[in-house]
Formats: C-alpha cells, structure tokens, sequence
C-alpha cells in the first residue's frame, strides 16, 4: 500500500471508524491513520478507563503499530463517565491535531461519544432534586423498571441505552422530566462541527456472534479474571460507570458468589450479542455513514483501499 496520490483531493478533516463491537474498527483505524498522516482518537466509553485493557479489547502498544493514540486510560475505574467532559477532551485533541495537520481518525462503538466528538451538541442541564429522587427510585426497584419506564417516555432512547446502564437510564428520565421533551429530542442532528468522514465497518450478524465469543473465550485466556481482581482492589465495585461495563458486571457478579465462571461467561458473550445489536441499530440511523464490508474473507487491504477511496471522496 502506498501513500495517497498527491493529485487527488485533499482527505476530509476528520474520519471516524463506527460499528458494533469485534468488527475489526481498530485495526482499519489504525492502518489509516498510518496513511493519511494521522492519530488515533478513542471514542469507546469503557477504553477511557486506566487498567480497563483486556476485557475492551483495548489494543495493546504493539497492536498500535507506533502510530499514537488518544484518550485512553484518561480516567479511575471510580469516576463516572460523562459525555459532557468526554466532548471537551476529544475536541481539544481534535483542534490539536487539526492545528499540526495531522488527521484524526476516530474509533469506537460508542455512538453518543462520537456524535459529542463531531456533531453539534448541547447537553441539558440539570435538576439535583430530580436526579436525587431518580437515583433513590434506581436504588430501591433497580434499572429494569426504570428502563421499562424509559420506554414507555422515549422508546427511541431505551433501544439505545441498555437496559442495566442505570446511571444513563437516570440521565435519560432527568432530561424528559425538566424539559417535557424526549431525552432523543436532545441528541444532535446530523450537523457535524468538522468536515467529517463516517466509515462503518459491517459484519453479517452470524460471523459477528461468532466473532464475540471466540474474542470472550480469549478475554478469559488473556486473564481477565485477574484484572477485574485488581481493579475490585482499586474501587472497581464501586465505580458507576464502570461496574456495569461488558465482562467486567459479569466477572464482579461471579466474585460475589452470584453465579458460576462458566454462566458468568456465557453471560458476557450474550451480553455482548445484544449490545453489538443496540450498535448496529444507532448506526444504521445516520444517513453519513458509509458502510463497509468486514467479513471473513475480505482482503484486509481491499478493506483500507475502499476505505481511503471514500475518505478521498469526502463526506
């Protein structure tokens, strides 16, 4: 592969690498920043989280291929994650790298950070008497009902908020409760701050499901049941956000006596099938995105050429 033609148009400011979890964004992501000259930004909510590498699939330094990445292991496994404060970092990284000439290339499943990252945004503001009495609600009839709540309100944001994430559930009722609108009614259009580029790498649903639970069964090889021990020391339990993230929920839930390490895993691989669905759904809403084939037997460089052809083409 060589670098781009220099006669052809100039690559989009920004490109953003999308879809559900194990479709293979971060190897792509990082074969184009290599390039077009770029860095890394993560935009995967449980990759911001220090120690929280295995059961993310958080490449490791070699798997970066020298190539730098950003916003990793930015916060403590007890601090709760806010899309406010992730928009703020990423566009100070974004403006940074736009300033060197560099080309960001974004990468993650997290639809609401990469929607912060690029597209217009405002967040609501907040009521401390609702939210209180929200999360005494969540603490005493649990996520589920206040989900099932949720979806009565806004079906829209209860499809893309799963349905154990209590602290996003509590934000979501917030919203609808202090300004009599769906909390979807929030979320930005498809108005985008940079000159955007969106790839989405697509993977038919069977190889996807089978994709997940070969890459569980290699958490659990790569000791994942070790690192969860750790961060259990460090106030993993304790976390909000972080508690609840895919793997690591299941692992704490085994710890405590709740269930088997064989159900806990094949929790976390069913798990996993219905959040990589819940992706699948919020990308596919946004016309930008340009879809690209990952499946098994697809050239990984066919992949990068088809992917750098779009990017040339622009949004």
């Amino acid at each position: 592969m060589t670098s781009q033609d220099p006669s052809r148009p100039a690559p989009p400011r920004v490109v953003a690498v999308v879809g559900a979890t194990a479709a293979g964004k971060s190897d792509l992501a990082v074969a184009l920043a290599r390039e077009l000259g770029g860095e890394v930004v993560n935009t995967d909510s449980m990759q911001l989280y220090r120690g929280m590498d295995i059961g993310t699939a958080k490449l490791t330094p070699e798997e970066r291929g020298g190539i730098p990445h950003h916003l990793l292991d930015v916060w403590d496994v007890t601090e709760a994650a806010s899309v406010a404060e992730y928009q703020r970092l990423a566009r100070a990284v974004i403006d940074r790298l736009l300033a060197q000439g560099r080309t960001p290339v974004l990468v993650g499943g997290s639809g609401l950070y990469v929607r912060a990252a690029v597209d217009v945004m405002e967040f609501p503001g907040t009521d401390a008497a609702v939210r209180a009495r929200l999360e005494g609600e969540l603490e005493q009839h649990g996520s589920g009902a206040l989900h099932a709540r949720l979806a009565a309100l806004d079906p829209a944001a209860a499809e893309a908020i799963l349905p154990g994430n209590g602290r996003r559930i509590v934000r979501a009722l917030e919203v609808v409760e202090i300004t009599g609108r769906p909390f979807t009614a929030h979320l930005p259009g498809h108005t985008s701050v940079y000159d955007t580029v969106q790839l989405g790498v697509a993977v038919p649903r069977p190889e996807l499901d089978a994709r997940i639970a070969l890459r569980v069964d290699r958490m659990w090889q790569a000791g994942l049941l070790d690192e969860v021990r750790a961060l259990e020391k460090a106030g993993l339990r304790e976390g909000r956000t972080a508690s609840r993230a895919l793997g690591y929920q299941q692992v704490l839930a085994h710890f405590a006596g709740e269930c088997g390490e064989d159900e806990a895993r094949a929790e976390t691989v069913r798990a996993t099938r219905r959040f990589a669905r819940r992706q699948e759904s919020w990308f596919r809403r946004d016309p930008r995105i340009h879809w690209l084939p990952g499946e098994a037997g697809f050239d990984p460089s066919d992949l990068l050429e088809r992917a750098l052809e779009r990017v040339r083409a622009g949004g």
